[in-house]
């Protein structure tokens, strides 16, 4: 079973959603940036890698949401929390065209990946708790 980390990108409020291009079955959906963890490497590890190289910008990791979603037989998805450490997500190397910060109203006005989807609704059902 190979490990995938999403993460959950906080920031004044809002989360950020990445928009995929490709593969033909995922663009144009949503989800949370991240990636396949390498061997030899801890999910925390390549969470931060996998940001640095898709959106260009520094996180920190905060937590883990609880359960993690089968994605296909061999694929599993965690999603982390994080908080943006430096600079700007921005879309690099094509593999998602677009980013969005939306507030917890706003979260099921995208079009999340299924394996996403649970996160996002525990995300906006956290969102939504006054601090």
């Amino acid at each position: 079973m190979t490990l995938v980390v999403g993460v959950a990108i906080l920031h004044a409020g809002r989360l950020l959603a990445a928009r995929r291009s490709y593969p033909a079955e995922a663009a144009g959906r949503w989800e949370f940036p991240g990636g396949k963890v390498h061997d030899g490497e801890t999910p925390e590890l390549a969470i931060v890698r996998e940001v640095a190289e898709e959106l260009g910008c520094a996180i920190a990791v905060t937590g883990w949401l609880p359960s993690e979603v089968s994605i296909r037989d061999d694929l599993v998805l965690r999603v982390a929390t994080a908080t943006l450490a430096d600079g700007e997500p921005i879309p690099r190397h094509g593999e998602h065209d677009a980013v969005r910060w939306l507030r917890f109203d706003e979260l099921d006005h995208v079009d999340w990946l299924d394996a996403d989807k649970p996160f996002a609704a525990l995300l906006g059902n956290q969102l939504a708790e006054p601090d």
